[in-house]
């Protein structure tokens, strides 16, 4: 599977980032879906799958699927899409996890969209870019760099939604404080503890 990723990612010339809009109508959904809770219904299932696959434990049938991802100082989690979800509410979950990042003291650097076609298919990356805020660790003074800097990635393949990708990238110089680890990151966006009160959107 990671080498899968590593041909998706690398393969061809290059192609231009340009910035990722939504439309007013997109906006409003995204909101309604937020006030619903609809989101419970696959945070909590999607940090039980990637726990799974930390255990190298096969997911039961049924289950959503989680691979992990490691390289260097980059940390990360790939959330496979599974069509119970829904193209929309894969989506949305992919810009909520954007949403619980900042929340955690971090700022948007850049949305964007990258469009490349292949001879078999057309593959669309979506990326929020975030950065943690400037602020200092009270023990050292140096400064604070929480999880490193996160992308969030959201993959499709001729306009079907494929996997979201987690990934932190740890700054390794002595003017940061360590990062918080992966395992944190995880836990503070997707374990939550409140039950569903809708379905799919």
């Amino acid at each position: 599977m990671l080498h899968f990723f590593k041909r998706l990612w690398g393969s061809g010339a290059p192609v231009a980032w340009k910035p990722l809009q939504r439309s007013a109508s997109e906006l409003r959904a995204y909101a309604r879906w937020v006030h619903a809770r609809t989101y419970l219904n696959w945070l909590g299932p999607y940090f039980k799958a990637y726990h799974y696959a930390k255990a190298g434990l096969p997911t039961a049938h049924g289950n959503l699927r989680a691979q992990l991802l490691q390289e260097c100082s980059h940390r990360g989690a790939v959330l496979l899409y599974d069509p119970q979800i829904g193209p929309e509410n894969f989506r949305h979950l992919f810009d909520l996890i954007r949403d619980r990042v900042q929340a955690l003291g971090y700022h948007l650097a850049s949305s964007d969209l990258r469009i490349r076609q292949h001879p078999r298919y057309t593959e669309a990356i979506a990326k929020h870019f975030l950065k943690p805020l400037p602020t200092d660790c009270p023990e050292t003074g140096r400064c604070q760099q929480r999880f490193g800097t996160i992308a969030v990635d959201l993959v499709t393949l001729n306009g079907l939604p494929g996997f979201i990708r987690v990934m932190a990238n740890v700054i390794d110089d002595g003017m940061f404080c360590p990062a918080f680890s992966f395992d944190e990151l995880m836990e503070a966006v997707f374990n939550v503890q409140e039950e569903p009160r809708t379905s799919q959107a």
